[in-house]
C-alpha cells in the first residue's frame, strides 16, 4: 500500500490520503479487517504532521470507512456491498460532472460529449 502525496494538488494533504484509503477500499486492495498503519506511522512515513494523518483518519472513520479500536489500531470497516457501490456510484456521478463541465465551458453539444463517452467505454 502506497500513499503518495503531490505538493502540486490543490487538495490539501489529509484530503490526498483519505481519497487515496477510499479508493484502496473501494477497489478492494484494502478490505474489511485489514489493519491501517498507526497515525504515528503513517505521519513519519510522509514526512507530514501527526495531525494532518489524523485527521485523515477521523474523516474516513466518520463516514464509515475504518474503525479504531482501543489499544490495538486502525482497521477497515466491515461495510455492506451496496454501501459501497453507492461510494463508488458518487464518484463517477462527480467525475461526470466535472466532464460536463468542461464541455460546457468548451462549447461542446451534449452529442459530441456522447460520442466521446462512447468511444472511452468501448
Amino acid at each position: 500500500m502506497k500513499i503518495i502525496i503531490k505538493n502540486s494538488s490543490p487538495d490539501p494533504i489529509y484530503k490526498q490520503i483519505s481519497d487515496q484509503f477510499r479508493g484502496l477500499m473501494i477497489t478492494g486492495e484494502l478490505k474489511a479487517g485489514d489493519a491501517l498503519p498507526s497515525i504515528r506511522n503513517l505521519a513519519k512515513e510522509l514526512r507530514i504532521s501527526v495531525i494532518t494523518t489524523k485527521r485523515s483518519y477521523e474523516d474516513l472513520e466518520r463516514e464509515g470507512f475504518l474503525e479504531t479500536v482501543g489499544g490495538k489500531g486502525t482497521f477497515v470497516a466491515h461495510q455492506n456491498k451496496e454501501f459501497i457501490k453507492e461510494q463508488k456510484l458518487k464518484i463517477i456521478e462527480n467525475k461526470l460532472i466535472e466532464a460536463v463541465d468542461e464541455a460546457r465551458m468548451l462549447g461542446l453539444k451534449k452529442k459530441e460529449l456522447r460520442e466521446m463517452l462512447d468511444a472511452l467505454y468501448e
